[in-house]
């Protein structure tokens, strides 16, 4: 009995990797990536600017780059900013329905946000459907003491 779950088990495996050598949509892309996510774009999230002084104003941008234009999983999302100060903000668009080949996702998203404490802040861009992150971006900015911080006054013990 075990000689022959472990037959069938070996036949099952073999068909996987024989149906997935024949299923293009499956196999592996020249550049390494699979087909479904070489649709995928890169986001790229930039602070700016990087290192700056109490209180600081800081403009990010998201930039979704290379891949489909039309892919779904970032077509409408919610995008989520989490400042890495504890605090976090979201925006949700109103979209039409998602067609393929016609609806286009967006390709840049902005946001400012305004740091009062010196501190080195991670920042995250993320796109989500629903509950479920389909989509992160992040970016390190510095922020120094500026002349209003409490932390230079010379008469703080």
């Amino acid at each position: 009995m075990r000689r022959m779950f472990g037959v069938a088990v070996l036949v099952l495996a073999c068909r996987v990797v024989l149906s997935a050598q024949q299923d293009p949509a499956r196999s592996r892309e020249p550049d390494g990536t699979r087909g479904k996510d070489a649709a995928r774009p890169e986001i790229s999230l930039k602070a700016t600017p990087v290192i700056s002084f109490s209180p600081a104003r800081i403009s990010l941008r998201a930039e979704l780059k290379g891949g489909a234009l039309d892919y779904e999983p970032y077509y409408c999302s919610t995008i989520e900013w989490d400042w890495g100060d504890g605090t976090s903000s979201e925006n949700t668009m109103d979209c039409a329905p998602y067609e393929p080949g016609k609806s286009e996702i967006r390709r840049f998203y902005s946001n400012t946000h305004t740091y009062a404490q010196a501190g080195r802040y991670n920042v995250r861009f993320r796109m989500k459907k629903g509950e479920r992150v389909v989509g992160v971006g992040a970016a390190s900015l510095q922020v120094r003491p500026g002349i209003r911080d409490m932390s230079t006054d010379p008469m703080e013990p």
